[in-house]
């Protein structure tokens, strides 16, 4: 069924079909009846359907057994189309890996990401370290399109697999005194050439935090996987945050560790930079960062003689949705 969360939506008619949006039944080389049922159901709902080109691995199997059940959701404005996958994988900033664009398509093959387990702690009743695949909702995942806008002033269009970050939260029954969300990235200095950089900045292993509001809204994502099939390494296998209407530095990747605490926690970008990225980091075309004017962007692909841009929308267009987030504060000062 198609889920309305308020706002803006897009109708199949208004998705672009991309050749890269594996179909299912390209997706398994077993339990092929799932895979196609899976697809009737998201057909019967609406769903957009896409082209297969044929290049997708099989599906690991705790994704198998949860594809039967997606349920979608298409958060994005009309005559959105959805970025090629070619781009929303090859083009990232994942620091661990390198700096440049390409550096995590091009290193990220080597993190493992089996076994893998995150540690949930601080402020919860039901504290431990828990296999990745117990931290996976029972009743299947759910795929939702999303923007993403870097504060770089480029933005994408992405369909994630995932479920929302407030049923994890949950789970582990927070404290009344949890006023805040710290997340961490993995640290794996042989796998990662960016963390043993000794021209990196950063104070590893990468850290970000949300708001215990935030945190619980509806629109925040758990992704286990896109365009149909698990996450690629460099967009964040196999668990990474999407917050769409902040800017993307804060939808931490390949998280390993989730701490609910009393005190709002320091991110990496904020020790880095603290008058450059703030806390909230919330998309504001009102805000601009030192180096790059948040009034527009450009949306990937994008030619460089005739480039693809657009005006920036408050909150990433997401404003009907979280502006009750922000009710009273100073947008410019809590930026």
């Amino acid at each position: 069924m198609l889920i309305h969360l308020g706002g803006p939506s897009c109708r199949e008619s208004e998705v672009t079909p991309e050749s890269i949006y594996f179909r299912r039944r390209d997706l398994l080389r077993a339990g092929a009846g799932l895979a196609l049922g899976a697809i009737a159901a998201r057909a019967h709902a609406g769903a957009p359907s896409y082209e297969a080109d044929g290049r997708a691995a099989a599906v690991p199997p705790w994704l198998q057994a949860r594809l039967g059940s997606v349920r979608w959701q298409a958060v994005v404005a009309e005559n959105e189309s959805i970025t090629p996958f070619g781009d929303a994988s090859g083009y990232n900033n994942f620091y661990e890996f390198g700096p440049d664009k390409d550096d995590p398509a091009r290193h990220a093959g080597k993190m493992k990401t089996e076994p893998w387990s995150v540690v949930v702690d601080g402020e919860v009743g039901r504290p431990g370290r828990f296999a990745f695949e117990d931290l996976l909702p029972r009743r299947g995942l759910e795929e939702r399109i999303y923007r993403l806008r870097c504060v770089e002033a480029w933005s994408m269009v992405i369909p994630w697999l995932g479920f929302p970050l407030a049923e994890l939260i949950k789970r582990f029954e927070p404290l009344s005194s949890a006023r805040y969300v710290r997340f961490e990235t993995l640290l794996a200095p042989q796998d990662m050439p960016g963390v043993r950089s000794s021209f990196s900045l950063i104070d590893w292993p990468y850290v970000e935090g949300l708001r215990i509001d935030e945190a619980m809204h509806p629109l925040t994502f758990l992704a286990v996987g896109m365009y149909g099939r698990e996450l690629p390494n460099q967009n964040g296998a196999p668990l990474r945050l999407v917050v769409p209407w902040k800017y993307g530095f804060k939808s931490i990747k390949s998280i390993v560790r989730i701490s609910l605490e009393r005190d709002q926690p320091r991110t990496s970008w904020q020790s880095i930079a603290p008058s450059e990225y703030g806390f909230y980091a919330n998309v504001n075309p009102e805000v601009s960062h030192p180096r790059w004017s948040q009034a527009k962007e450009r949306r990937l692909p994008s030619g460089l003689f005739s480039p693809d841009i657009r005006e920036t929308r408050l909150f990433n267009g997401y404003e009907s949705e979280v502006a009750d987030l922000y009710r009273g504060m100073d947008l410019r000062r809590d930026y």
